[in-house]
């Protein structure tokens, strides 16, 4: 007998974020706040892609980021320095990882029914991620408080 789910997505507000067409390739996911402690640089939260192949932004982590796949896949393809992209990796329900500021930037997707993944942020300057533009520079560093800024402008109701 399979235990039914408790998590009840609905219970959270959550950010829909869309990319620009011109950002070389499609850019939808939504995320919500779990919770936070800026001063002890600790932030939780949830991102989920639907079935749609909406990415994030390019992206590298610049805390140590714990990462666990709860619902359907997360698909990452790693950017090289020179800009040859990796292999893309698949991490599936109940997949765990462990990452930090030296991983690649890449990219990350749901699968073909989407996905739900938790990351735990932990940063001993407030830097989350940096977002990089297609060539590979760094656009904007996300840190504890500009994405409770954004989460607090742009979720929607609960």
């Amino acid at each position: 007998m399979t235990a039914p789910n408790p998590f009840d997505p609905s219970r959270y507000r959550w950010r829909e974020v869309n990319g620009e067409p011109d950002d070389g390739y499609f850019v939808h996911h939504d995320y919500t706040i779990l919770g936070h402690d800026a001063a002890r640089g600790t932030l939780d939260m949830l991102v989920r892609w639907g079935s749609d192949g909406g990415h994030c932004h390019i992206h590298r982590h610049t805390a140590t980021t714990t990462v666990l796949v709860l619902d359907g896949e997360q698909h990452l393809v790693d950017i090289e320095p020179d800009g040859t992209r990796r292999p893309e990796r698949v991490r599936r329900a109940g997949d765990y990882a462990l990452t930090g500021p030296e991983s690649l930037p890449h990219l990350e997707c749901g699968g073909p029914e989407g996905g739900l993944a938790f990351f735990g942020c932990h940063t001993d300057t407030g830097s989350l991620y940096e977002i990089i533009d297609p060539n590979g520079t760094v656009v904007f560093d996300v840190t504890i408080e500009s994405l409770l800024a954004d989460f607090d402008l742009n979720a929607g109701p609960a």
